[in-house]
């Protein structure tokens, strides 16, 4: 591996000069463009009033909560982990030992989630957030039988039905209940255990990222990008939803990829096999993980390796076997939960507005740093650079799903697994002012928690 020192401060044109003016200024245009689309997407359902307003079902539009200034038990520790992060951090993402970085950013995100998530107590932060009605764990006591619940999911999803899974439940593939089944079956049951288990997990997705980097022989990238990999402020989402536990399931599928495509022999099909299980339980949590592929395939074509297919997709499709054995057809159950998402609100919330909205609402996750460094990553010239490919695949992702229509709103955790990628961006930024970005991304994690009760 290349050592711990950290790169110039360089766009990806080796051998060329640096224009620091020119850079500066796109750093600003990027970044102006989206603090404009997230004003307008605040603004228009203010000025179109009922009208709009009624239909977008989102008080805090772009995002799902109610606009609410408070303060909790998590504001102070939240303030003082950021602002130590903001000052140590990139000074030891180049100093420290690989293994005491990866497990610092994972023990950094994992703090600063949990107080986060404490600014709205412990029982509306963490330990109430997946027990509501129609929320995983309400489920959780009606399943008697695994097999019986997969072999039955599918006729359970369409609403209007005496027996229909709650919202959440049936939005999803039924992976995610059998998490939630297994947790309780292991004596870990209830909100708070489960919430606990959202933020590990959820926060170990940074590491996933980090290793990718560096089995694509770019651990001088990941450790620039380290930093702001521990301070996402997508972890605002993770600390509690769902949807961190996918993020992670995704990225850890991704880096034992790049794994596979570092190593030879037994090591390399240990990882491949494991790339494909994760990836392939991976869509089995969430339907749109299937756009997951994107930052698969950015991996092989950095690494100009696709050997790792040979095994990640056989034990894939495994994975979907083993459901397929047991009952549950993804494929059917994708065309069910289409039209269920169009029995409910996504029948009225206008795409006009969220075909827009939903990336203003995904500025949120990704915080000001990464339209900078995705300015960077479209003025480079290197396009098959690990931090170029990865880049380019998250956001990618993200406007495929958008495109979809099948994501209206609720996009700052839905997307979560693909806003992950367009981090790996921010490494671009130079390292004199990684403290100033660093600021404004924990400056918009702050800001949302303290003026938006979001409801994750």
């Amino acid at each position: 591996m290349r050592s711990p020192t950290a790169p110039p401060d360089i766009p990806l044109h080796a051998g060329e000069p640096v224009h620091r003016r020119g850079i500066v200024r796109t750093d600003v245009v990027w970044v102006s463009a989206a603090i404009a689309l997230v004003v307008a997407a605040i603004v228009v359902p203010i000025v179109m009033g009922d009208a709009l307003r009624g239909r977008i079902f989102a008080g805090a539009a772009p995002l799902l909560g109610q606009w609410n200034p408070h303060v909790g038990p998590g504001s102070i520790p939240a303030v003082v982990i950021a602002a130590a992060a903001v000052m140590l951090l990139p000074g030891w993402a180049s100093r420290l030992r690989w293994r005491t970085l990866a497990f610092t950013v994972w023990a950094t995100a994992v703090l600063w989630t949990l107080s986060l998530a404490l600014i709205d107590g412990w029982q509306r932060g963490i330990a109430g957030r997946l027990v509501r009605p129609d929320e995983y764990l309400s489920e959780v006591p009606g399943v008697h039988s695994i097999p019986g619940v997969l072999a039955t999911f599918s006729d359970r999803i369409l609403a209007h039905q005496p027996d229909s899974w709650t919202t959440h439940v049936s939005g999803h593939p039924p992976g995610a209940l059998i998490t939630f089944v297994w947790l309780d079956r292991l004596g870990l049951g209830g909100g708070g255990w489960a919430g606990i288990w959202c933020v590990l997990t959820g926060c170990s997705a940074l590491v996933a990222v980090m290793i990718t980097l560096r089995n694509l022989d770019a651990e001088d990238w990941a450790r620039r990008c380290a930093p702001f990999l521990a301070l996402f402020p997508g972890l605002v989402w993770v600390g509690v939803s769902a949807d961190g536990y996918f993020m992670a399931v995704a990225a850890w599928g991704v880096a034992f990829v790049a794994m596979a495509t570092h190593r030879h022999g037994v090591g390399a099909a240990v990882t491949g096999l494991l790339g494909g299980a994760f990836l392939g339980f991976s869509i089995f949590l969430n339907y749109g993980l299937v756009l997951i592929g994107f930052v698969v395939l950015a991996v092989l074509i950095a690494a100009r390796n696709a050997r790792p297919l040979l095994l990640a997709v056989p034990a894939a499709l495994a994975v979907v076997g083993v459901f397929r054995a047991f009952g549950f057809w993804w494929f059917d159950g994708y065309r069910m939960v289409v039209d269920r998402y169009y029995q409910g609100i996504a029948s009225i919330r206008p795409f006009a507005y969220w075909g827009w909205a939903n990336i203003a609402a995904t500025l949120f996750a990704v915080g000001p740093a990464v339209p900078a460094g995705l300015g960077r990553v479209f003025g480079s010239r290197m396009w098959r650079h690990p931090v170029v490919l990865l880049s380019l695949a998250g956001l990618v992702a993200i406007l495929v799903a958008d495109f979809s229509a099948l994501s209206k709103a609720e996009t700052e955790r839905i997307w979560l697994g693909f806003s992950l990628w367009t981090m790996v961006s921010t490494a671009l930024l130079p390292v004199r002012r990684q403290r100033v970005w660093l600021g404004a991304q924990v400056a918009v994690a702050l800001a949302v928690n303290h003026l938006v009760l979001t409801y994750w």
